[in-house]
């Protein structure tokens, strides 16, 4: 027997999808939720206008411009700390820096620049940052105090004919002070980067070099020029 043919119903008449009952608004005539219309991106945030940031750049250029131009009657100042240096390190004496945070930084920035070298091939010279022993700093702090990181390492190396030059911003870190007076105790001459009127550390300083504002930001810009420059001239005597 062959096999039976099985004719399709036919549909109901097909009914517009517009009056087609189970089509709302958004939907499609095979039952799925259609995409509404996209709506436009919301406008970005408006960043701040190149103007004004260019207007704050400028701002700290011309802050620093300010401050670098008034050094110039530090001059003497940093010339009489460079040849302590040479005095010391003629004599056999050894510099020993320090600072807390970016003046930790310039510390060991100024003993990099004595060990190793600034711009000439020159023998190396005696110079050591208290910073930068984890395990001393981390005994003192746990074991005394975190004032006491600096001074206690003085105490144990700091002898008369050493240098002790401290970095800092406000003058009134309680370890940069401390520190300063025990290497007076010590005998060693101390000198001080400082900023504004050099805050309490300027007690125990034997020779300033304040940085000719009170903006943290441009002490530390002018510290650097200052180090720089004493730099320059131990440089050149080292290697004559």
């Amino acid at each position: 027997m062959p096999d039976p043919i099985f004719l399709p119903v036919s549909p109901p008449d097909a009914i517009p999808a517009s009056r087609h009952p189970s089509l709302g608004r958004g939907s499609a005539p095979n039952g799925r939720t259609s995409l509404p219309d996209a709506a436009p991106d919301p406008a970005p945030a408006q960043p701040e206008t190149a103007v004004g940031l260019t207007s704050v750049l400028a701002e700290q250029v011309e802050a620093h411009i300010s401050a670098v131009r008034d050094v110039t009657a530090l001059l003497p100042d940093v010339e009489a700390a460079a040849d302590l240096l040479i005095e010391t390190f003629t004599r056999g004496g050894t510099l020993y820096t320090l600072g807390n945070g970016g003046s930790a930084a310039d510390a060991q920035h100024l003993t990099g620049e004595l060990v190793g070298h600034y711009k000439r091939d020159r023998r190396p010279l005696p110079a050591v940052t208290l910073t930068t022993d984890a395990t001393v700093m981390t005994c003192i702090a746990n074991d005394y105090s975190y004032e006491d990181v600096f001074a206690r390492q003085i105490r144990a190396l700091a002898r008369p004919g050493d240098v002790v030059a401290a970095f800092t911003t406000s003058g009134n870190s309680p370890n940069v002070v401390s520190a300063l007076e025990t290497a007076q105790t010590n005998g060693a001459v101390t000198v001080l980067f400082g900023g504004g009127d050099g805050g309490a550390a300027a007690r125990f300083a034997d020779r300033l070099l304040l940085a000719p504002s009170s903006e943290t930001p441009r002490i530390q810009e002018i510290h650097t020029l200052m180090l720089h420059m004493i730099s320059e001239k131990v440089d050149a005597w080292a290697a004559a």
